[in-house]
């Protein structure tokens, strides 16, 4: 009886037992291993996070890094070393090591294998102290180009590590971009090694339409940033992206000549920004161009248009890098007439403004072209003739006839021909037209009675015919009064 107890016990022990050196020996199948119909039936993995798709390049030490060895418990060999250009470190016991290219890990690693031969288990740890800087060279469509070095900075938050300068922070460097660069075509160029080139095209228009960059921008020692320049200036974006940080800084000033139909041809510096002035012309537009340093600025202070100009064919000639000349072709009129702000562009640093002369200009273009910002404040006309004051008087654009004889004193009453003027006019083709003006001083202003005058207008008020008489009958007798005035003189 007590055997076959024992019996039906030792079965089932006995299986189990097995059962549980199976399991040790063998465990149980991983996510891998298990059959498609098990795995399918698994919840499914994770995406991969951003950090697994892009790893971050680890620092990797070089000459200028200041860095600082410890081996545990043993002080006498433990300190800090700033790096050579070569690469190489001079350690107490074991003399030179060579950590150039290495990470901190793998410089401990070798520090430690070098330590072993003369120490039982050495623990090594190396910390950056101090990180060298970056070396870069930035060139092309770049205000200041030229070789610079960019600090590295220690990361904060979840980012511990160093943190490398960026294609964006290198080109602040240099100043910003030119107005005539192709920041769509912005090129990284790295040598890895001894291999070859590597290059990245960079779209920074992406930063300020999107807010992010796609590419991995940070720099690493030897890096050089190339801006090319463009062929085909888009006006619209060269105002959308004058305020980024990648562009020059708009309120530095600038120096731009201004040449053709403006008051006062010559170089000019133009500053962005609204502000005050003790040039008429300026302070009447100090907020032009939205505080930019653009055309109509540099029109300002060159005086404004004249009335010959011709606004709709402005060219700007732009000098750049390469040492080529660049055109920017400007309309003013459709600012005027639509609106279109991307057309008052801005200016950069050696700037030619070239104002060409037009050669025909309606009475009502010349009207709503006086009220621009870019006209002169005043305008200069000539009345001469029989008014009490005659020269030259400042009136404002768009002033009526009637309003500047008024300016110069109005008729001289006991000589002047009352109704009517004549009106001199040079014509933007070079020609000059003389025309009899009817004058009723209550009349309203109309091309016809009462026009509204340009810059450099004549107004030539005659004589009356009392006046015109007397003055010949004092002409013809000048010579007898003469001959009785001589005799007064002699006594006679």
């Amino acid at each position: 009886m007590i055997s076959k107890v024992s019996k039906s016990i030792t079965q089932p022990v006995a299986g189990l037992t097995l059962l549980a050196l199976i399991t040790v020996a063998c465990p149980f199948p991983t996510q891998a291993q298990l059959p498609s119909s098990v795995r399918l039936a698994q919840a499914p993995p994770a995406p991969p996070s951003p950090a697994s798709v892009q790893p971050e390049i680890e620092y990797t030490l070089g000459g200028g890094d200041r860095i600082r060895i410890t081996v545990f418990e043993i002080p006498e060999y433990t300190g800090e070393y700033q790096i050579p250009p070569g690469g190489a470190l001079y350690l107490p016991l074991i003399g030179g090591v060579s950590v150039r290219g290495l990470t901190q890990e793998q410089a401990a690693e070798t520090i430690s294998a070098k330590y072993s031969r003369f120490l039982k288990r050495p623990i090594v740890t190396v910390s950056l102290v101090a990180p060298r800087p970056v070396n870069v060279v930035v060139s092309g469509e770049v205000n200041r180009p030229g070789s610079y070095s960019a600090g590295l900075v220690a990361g904060g938050g979840d980012n511990p590590g160093v943190q490398y300068p960026t294609v964006l922070g290198a080109i602040t460097l240099a100043e910003g971009v030119t107005l005539a660069a192709d920041i769509r075509q912005v090129q990284l160029r790295r040598r890895q090694g001894l291999g070859p080139e590597q290059v990245t095209n960079l779209d920074l228009t992406q930063l300020v339409q999107t807010g992010t960059l796609p590419q991995d921008i940070t720099l690493r020692d030897g890096d050089t940033i190339f801006v090319p320049r463009t062929n085909n200036i888009n006006l619209a974006e060269v105002r959308q992206f004058s305020t980024a940080s990648f562009a020059a800084d708009p309120t530095k000033p600038r120096t731009v000549t201004v040449v053709g139909e403006v008051n006062r041809p010559g170089s000019y510096v133009v500053v962005g920004g609204a502000g005050t002035t003790e040039d008429d012309d300026v302070a009447r537009n100090s907020n032009a161009g939205g505080g930019l340093p653009t055309v109509t600025r540099a029109i300002q202070l060159a005086g404004g248009i004249t009335s010959l100009a011709n606004i709709r064919t402005i060219q700007i000639r732009r000098p750049t890098k390469t040492g080529a000349e660049q055109s920017v072709n400007i309309n003013l009129w459709q600012l005027l007439e639509n609106g279109d702000t991307s057309q008052d562009t801005i200016v950069q640093d050696g700037d030619t403004i070239v104002v060409p002369t037009a050669t025909d200009l309606n009475p009502a273009e010349a009207t709503q072209l006086a009220d621009a910002n870019f006209s002169p404040a005043t305008i200069q006309v000539s009345v001469v003739g029989e008014v009490k004051n005659p020269g030259v008087v400042n009136l404002p654009p768009n002033t009526p006839l009637n309003q500047a004889l008024l300016s110069a004193g109005g008729f001289n009453n006991s000589r002047a021909r009352r109704r009517d003027v004549e009106l001199v006019r040079l014509n933007p083709d070079g020609t000059v037209t003389k025309r009899s003006v009817p004058i009723d001083l209550a009349q309203g202003i109309g091309e016809k009675d009462n026009p509204t005058l340009r810059d450099n207008d004549i107004i030539v008020v005659n004589r009356n015919g009392i006046a015109r008489l007397g003055d010949t009958l004092g002409t013809a007798l000048s010579p007898v009064t003469g001959v009785f005035s001589i005799f007064r003189i002699l006594g006679l």
